[in-house]
């Protein structure tokens, strides 16, 4: 399971020139926090690459309202391109965690720029290839492993989340550049992170690193009730591996949290 994802930002993995093509075949958009970038079912086409900020990419479930959250996606991250390729509806919602930037492409122009590039086209394919694998994962996850697995497992991953990353302290960071850079062969060195003040989901206190999500947030990173979210909670405050409070757990020993992630079920030593 993993929400952050470890592939390489796909505006990275362009060479300057290739950056520089790429965002001349679109225009910037700002984003209010909470918007919907994309909308799950919808039938547009076009694609966006992040240039600042953070979103979640999220489907709905069988709940009703409730719904899972998929992945964070940052600065240049590609979004929206099955529905380009396919003209398919849109699979999954795209929201804004804070304010956002992002370049927008027509998919007309997108596909056409990859039928010409086929470096650029097999970046794509790569990016599908590693979402689709690690939406198996998800799946594998959620029928095979307990809510306490499961929440121990986001946990801990949050809990390790870059300081670049979505769950850091709001922190500025560089943005990513405007494209008018001078063309050279070598990838493109300018996602770093986000490059405005992100919501602040991790910190740290003199015990361990607090995640602060409240408990609905949690459950949808999980793909869980709130009810079961709060059962797992009480279960691990009783072992003293985490304590909670308004929209925070702090971890206490993220050892045996990772354990337990791990399908460890032992009680704690006395």
């Amino acid at each position: 399971m993993g929400l952050l994802g470890d592939e390489l930002a796909f505006a990275r993995a362009l060479t300057d020139r290739e950056n520089e093509s790429v965002m001349a075949l679109g225009n910037r958009k700002r984003y209010a926090a909470d918007a919907h970038l994309l909308t799950e079912g919808d039938r547009s086409t076009h694609v966006m690459i992040i240039l600042q900020g953070w979103v979640t990419v999220s489907v709905a479930t069988d709940r009703g309202a409730t719904r899972l959250i998929l992945g964070l996606r940052g600065p240049g991250e590609l979004l929206g391109e099955m529905a380009a390729l396919d003209s398919h509806p849109r699979s999954a919602t795209v929201r804004a965690l804070g304010p956002i930037e992002a370049q927008v492409i027509s998919g007309d122009a997108f596909r056409r720029f990859l039928a010409l590039h086929p470096r650029v086209s097999g970046l794509v394919i790569r990016q599908l290839t590693f979402r689709l694998r690690s939406a198996d994962q998800e799946r594998s996850a959620l029928a095979s492993l307990t809510v306490l697995q499961r929440l121990a497992s986001r946990l801990t991953e949050l809990s390790r989340a870059e300081p670049s990353g979505p769950y850091a302290p709001s922190v500025p960071t560089p943005s990513l550049p405007t494209p008018s850079v001078p063309a050279s062969s070598g990838a493109h060195p300018s996602v770093k992170g986000p490059s405005v003040t992100s919501p602040s989901v991790t910190g740290t206190s003199a015990a361990g690193t607090v995640v602060h999500l409240a408990q609905d947030e949690l459950a949808a990173t999980v793909g869980a009730t709130r009810e079961a979210v709060a059962k797992a909670l009480r279960l691990l405050r009783g072992q003293q591996i985490v304590r909670t409070g308004n929209r925070r757990v702090e971890i206490l020993d993220p050892a045996l949290l990772a354990l337990l992630a791990d399908g460890h079920q032992e009680e704690r030593p006395e």
